[in-house]
């Protein structure tokens, strides 16, 4: 264990947020979502874990990773098929640990299903949560820290 750093982030993680870079997507899913073969075909070409509930993997992360400032779809959502202005619990849950992260609302777009296929195959990694409510897919676009 590391002092300072939430005990959710294992090595492999903590490498690939160090990693990226300004602009690199990450994608952190649920137990449904095809992980290892969307993972396949990212910059880290593998499944990565954090075997919690979506929002407390996404409030781990969000503990070292900025999100993008200067775009408007850098906290995404997959949206619920048939009805894509629904908001379910846990994507609910997860806009109150961006939110806490950044410190002010946050704008979280939705994306159509296989449209969030093909953002997660161009990400840098996937991170497979043990989330098992459906629709805890998510995108979070890396940003910057700015010099001390």
């Amino acid at each position: 264990m590391l002092k300072g750093i939430n005990p959710l982030l294992n090595a492999e993680v903590l490498h690939a947020l160090a990693a990226m870079g300004h602009g690199d997507d990450l994608v952190i899913v649920d137990t449904n979502f095809p992980a290892d073969t969307v993972a396949r075909q990212t910059v880290c070409g593998k499944v990565l874990r954090i075997d919690r509930p979506a929002p407390e993997a996404v409030a781990a992360v969000l503990s070292v990773y900025p999100l993008d400032s200067f775009v408007d779809d850098a906290a995404a959502r997959m949206e619920v098929v048939g009805s894509p202005d629904e908001v379910l619990p846990v994507q609910r849950e997860v806009q109150a640990e961006i939110d806490s992260a950044e410190g002010k609302e946050w704008p979280m777009i939705s994306i159509e299903r296989f449209a969030f296929y093909e953002r997660a195959k161009q990400a840098y990694c996937v991170i497979q949560t043990g989330e098992r409510r459906f629709y805890g897919c998510f995108a979070l676009r890396k940003g910057v820290i700015p010099p001390g």
